[in-house]
């Protein structure tokens, strides 16, 4: 049974979640010759205050962009 574990940053849509659940059991099915009802995805949302890219958060980031000239 393939467990598949993502982490995203906030701000995806339910919808957006609903097709990664779909595509990602889809690739499971055809890469490793599972069964749909064997594939179990956790998603879980992280914030853009708890997720950093080269020495800052992506809040910060986001935030320096808001504002850039």
């Amino acid at each position: 049974m393939p467990i598949v574990n993502i982490q995203l940053i906030e701000g995806r849509s339910d919808a957006q979640k609903e097709a990664l659940i779909e595509k990602v059991t889809e690739a499971c099915v055809a890469s490793i010759d599972c069964t749909p009802e064997s594939v179990r995805i956790l998603l879980s949302d992280v914030s853009t205050q708890h997720f950093g890219v080269a020495g800052e958060s992506v809040a910060k980031r986001r935030a320096a962009k808001e504002t850039a000239p």
